[in-house]
Protein backbone atom coordinates (compact mmCIF):
# COMPACT_ATOMS: atom_id res chain seq x y z
CA UNK A 1 0.00 0.00 0.00
CA UNK A 2 1.45 3.68 -0.98
CA UNK A 3 2.21 6.06 1.70
CA UNK A 4 1.48 9.21 1.48
CA UNK A 5 3.95 11.96 1.62
CA UNK A 6 3.30 13.73 4.26
CA UNK A 7 5.43 12.55 7.00
CA UNK A 8 4.28 14.44 9.91
CA UNK A 9 2.56 12.66 12.85
CA UNK A 10 -1.35 11.71 11.82
CA UNK A 11 -3.33 12.51 14.34
CA UNK A 12 -6.18 14.41 14.34
CA UNK A 13 -5.44 14.76 10.65
CA UNK A 14 -7.55 13.86 7.61
CA UNK A 15 -6.44 12.64 4.29
CA UNK A 16 -7.92 13.07 0.68
CA UNK A 17 -5.52 11.89 -2.61
CA UNK A 18 -7.33 12.28 -5.86
CA UNK A 19 -5.99 9.85 -8.65
CA UNK A 20 -5.23 10.45 -12.32
CA UNK A 21 -7.46 13.68 -12.42
CA UNK A 22 -7.50 15.07 -16.28
CA UNK A 23 -5.88 18.66 -15.29
CA UNK A 24 -2.48 20.25 -15.68
CA UNK A 25 -0.38 19.36 -12.99
CA UNK A 26 1.30 22.40 -12.81
CA UNK A 27 -1.64 24.41 -12.57
CA UNK A 28 -2.29 21.77 -9.90
CA UNK A 29 1.05 22.35 -7.98
CA UNK A 30 0.73 26.09 -8.05
CA UNK A 31 -2.92 25.87 -6.82
CA UNK A 32 -1.59 23.52 -4.04
CA UNK A 33 1.23 26.00 -3.19
CA UNK A 34 -1.32 29.03 -2.85
CA UNK A 35 -3.64 27.38 -0.32
CA UNK A 36 -1.15 25.66 1.82
CA UNK A 37 -1.27 26.89 5.49
CA UNK A 38 -4.55 28.04 4.80
CA UNK A 39 -8.09 27.05 6.90
CA UNK A 40 -10.09 25.18 4.62
CA UNK A 41 -12.94 27.18 4.38
CA UNK A 42 -10.99 30.32 3.84
CA UNK A 43 -9.24 28.22 0.77
CA UNK A 44 -12.82 26.52 -0.48
CA UNK A 45 -13.63 30.81 -0.11
CA UNK A 46 -10.23 31.79 -2.15
CA UNK A 47 -11.09 29.13 -4.90
CA UNK A 48 -14.30 30.24 -5.55
CA UNK A 49 -13.49 33.34 -5.90
CA UNK A 50 -11.03 32.38 -8.51
CA UNK A 51 -13.45 30.48 -10.55
CA UNK A 52 -15.93 33.48 -10.89
CA UNK A 53 -12.69 35.36 -11.97
CA UNK A 54 -12.51 38.14 -8.34
CA UNK A 55 -9.14 36.83 -7.64
CA UNK A 56 -6.18 35.05 -9.36
CA UNK A 57 -3.60 32.43 -8.30
CA UNK A 58 -0.34 33.59 -8.38
CA UNK A 59 2.66 32.09 -10.42
CA UNK A 60 5.67 31.42 -8.30
CA UNK A 61 7.24 28.61 -10.67
CA UNK A 62 5.68 27.84 -13.58
CA UNK A 63 5.16 31.38 -15.06
CA UNK A 64 7.05 31.72 -18.24
CA UNK A 65 4.69 33.71 -20.91
CA UNK A 66 2.26 34.34 -18.11
CA UNK A 67 0.05 37.54 -18.15
CA UNK A 68 0.35 40.25 -15.31
CA UNK A 69 -2.37 40.68 -12.63
CA UNK A 70 -3.36 43.90 -10.40
CA UNK A 71 -1.26 42.95 -7.44
CA UNK A 72 -2.72 40.73 -5.09
CA UNK A 73 -2.49 40.63 -1.59
CA UNK A 74 0.19 37.86 -1.74
CA UNK A 75 2.50 40.64 -3.82
CA UNK A 76 2.82 38.25 -6.59
CA UNK A 77 2.16 39.95 -10.02
CA UNK A 78 2.03 36.96 -12.39
CA UNK A 79 -0.52 34.79 -12.30
CA UNK A 80 -4.13 32.87 -14.12
CA UNK A 81 -6.92 31.82 -13.90
CA UNK A 82 -7.08 27.56 -13.70
CA UNK A 83 -10.57 27.10 -13.99
CA UNK A 84 -10.42 23.23 -14.24
CA UNK A 85 -7.79 22.59 -11.87
CA UNK A 86 -9.36 24.76 -9.41
CA UNK A 87 -13.11 23.19 -9.63
CA UNK A 88 -10.82 19.54 -9.07
CA UNK A 89 -9.67 20.85 -5.88
CA UNK A 90 -12.64 22.29 -4.50
CA UNK A 91 -14.05 18.82 -4.89
CA UNK A 92 -11.39 17.37 -3.32
CA UNK A 93 -11.50 20.08 0.03
CA UNK A 94 -15.39 19.39 0.02
CA UNK A 95 -14.72 15.39 0.41
CA UNK A 96 -11.79 16.22 2.76
CA UNK A 97 -14.40 18.06 4.93
CA UNK A 98 -16.46 15.40 4.70
CA UNK A 99 -13.69 12.51 5.49
CA UNK A 100 -12.35 15.11 8.89
CA UNK A 101 -16.41 15.27 10.28
CA UNK A 102 -16.43 11.73 9.61
CA UNK A 103 -13.36 11.18 12.13
CA UNK A 104 -14.62 13.34 14.47
CA UNK A 105 -12.58 16.14 13.50
CA UNK A 106 -14.17 19.97 13.56
CA UNK A 107 -14.78 21.27 9.70
CA UNK A 108 -14.19 24.90 10.58
CA UNK A 109 -10.88 24.29 12.44
CA UNK A 110 -8.83 22.62 10.15
CA UNK A 111 -5.78 23.53 8.80
CA UNK A 112 -4.32 22.26 5.15
CA UNK A 113 -0.68 21.34 6.58
CA UNK A 114 0.10 19.40 3.55
CA UNK A 115 -0.69 20.04 0.03
CA UNK A 116 1.17 18.48 -3.33
CA UNK A 117 0.08 17.90 -6.89
CA UNK A 118 2.30 15.35 -9.05
CA UNK A 119 1.70 13.48 -12.53
CA UNK A 120 0.35 10.38 -12.58
CA UNK A 121 0.58 8.27 -15.87
CA UNK A 122 0.66 9.54 -19.14
CA UNK A 123 -1.79 8.34 -21.89
CA UNK A 124 -0.36 8.27 -25.71
CA UNK A 125 -2.26 9.67 -28.54
CA UNK A 126 -1.79 8.12 -31.95
CA UNK A 127 -1.54 10.07 -34.75
CA UNK A 128 -4.45 10.56 -37.44
CA UNK A 129 -4.53 8.65 -40.69
CA UNK A 130 -6.12 10.07 -43.56
CA UNK A 131 -4.50 13.49 -43.15
CA UNK A 132 -1.51 14.06 -45.59
CA UNK A 133 1.24 11.82 -45.68
CA UNK A 134 3.43 14.43 -43.58
CA UNK A 135 3.16 15.88 -40.25
CA UNK A 136 0.50 18.50 -41.17
CA UNK A 137 -2.26 20.54 -39.38
CA UNK A 138 -3.12 17.95 -37.33
CA UNK A 139 0.13 18.32 -35.64
CA UNK A 140 -0.24 21.97 -35.20
CA UNK A 141 -3.68 21.89 -33.78
CA UNK A 142 -2.28 19.35 -31.40
CA UNK A 143 -4.91 16.01 -31.78
CA UNK A 144 -2.16 13.89 -31.16
CA UNK A 145 -0.86 15.44 -28.05
CA UNK A 146 -0.18 13.30 -24.85
CA UNK A 147 -2.70 13.09 -22.13
CA UNK A 148 -0.78 14.12 -18.60
CA UNK A 149 -3.23 12.91 -15.47
CA UNK A 150 -2.64 14.08 -12.33
CA UNK A 151 -2.62 13.10 -8.52
CA UNK A 152 -3.54 15.59 -6.09
CA UNK A 153 -2.44 14.74 -2.22
CA UNK A 154 -4.51 16.88 0.31
CA UNK A 155 -3.56 16.63 4.95
CA UNK A 156 -5.47 18.37 6.86
CA UNK A 157 -4.91 19.20 10.93
CA UNK A 158 -7.77 20.45 13.50
CA UNK A 159 -5.72 23.56 15.37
Amino acid sequence: MKKNSYQGEMEKTAVTFGKEINVSWKHSNEICNMIKGMMVPKAIKYLEDVTEFKDHVPYRRYFKGKAHRKTSKKGVKQGGYPIKATKAVIKLLKGLQANAEHKGLDKERLKIVHATAYKSRIIPRTRPKGWGSGIGAAYNMGIYANMVLTNIEIVVKQV
